[in-house]
């Protein structure tokens, strides 16, 4: 079954969690979202190659500009999937899976330059900033964002 690639207007609606995966990569559903959008000019308050994204395309070895090429060319979700597979630094699937698994469980707590930025924004959103992860409060943004305008 594939998922067809439909342009999210993201000032109406956020983009997919930064925890759903495109072939074992997480991040890339969002970033997927988030090309879509930039090119549809619909992107709302995100950013389409911010640092989250570029997470993603550091560890596959590809820009921002390479990835929406693939995105414009895709039909669906699968097709990015096989084209992150395919392109870039080779990863094996355990490798992806090790990645994507330390990705979900990173917290910004760690970074000295932006712990002050994430304490901040994890206690406007009620969340702990020592228990919870960057994805966590990414998620919970969303949905503070979006309660008010979903139907």
């Amino acid at each position: 079954m594939s998922t067809p690639l439909i342009t999210r207007d993201l000032a109406k609606q956020a983009p997919h969690s930064p925890r759903e995966r495109i072939a074992g990569f997480a991040i890339a559903s969002r970033a997927v979202d988030k090309c879509c959008a930039s090119l549809a000019g619909t992107l709302g308050e995100y950013h389409y190659d911010c640092p989250l994204d570029n997470l993603l395309f550091s560890f596959k070895g590809i820009t921002g500009e390479q990835f929406k090429t693939a995105v414009q060319a895709s039909k669906n979700y699968e097709d990015v999937g096989v084209w992150l597979q395919a392109s870039g630094t080779t990863k094996t699937p355990v490798e992806i899976k090790a990645w994507s698994d330390e990705m979900e469980a990173a917290s910004l707590m760690k970074n000295p330059e932006k712990r002050a930025y994430f304490m901040e924004n994890c206690s406007r959103l009620g969340l702990n900033p020592e228990m919870n992860t960057t994805f966590d409060w990414l998620e919970a943004d969303d949905r503070k964002s979006f309660r008010h305008k979903s139907v």
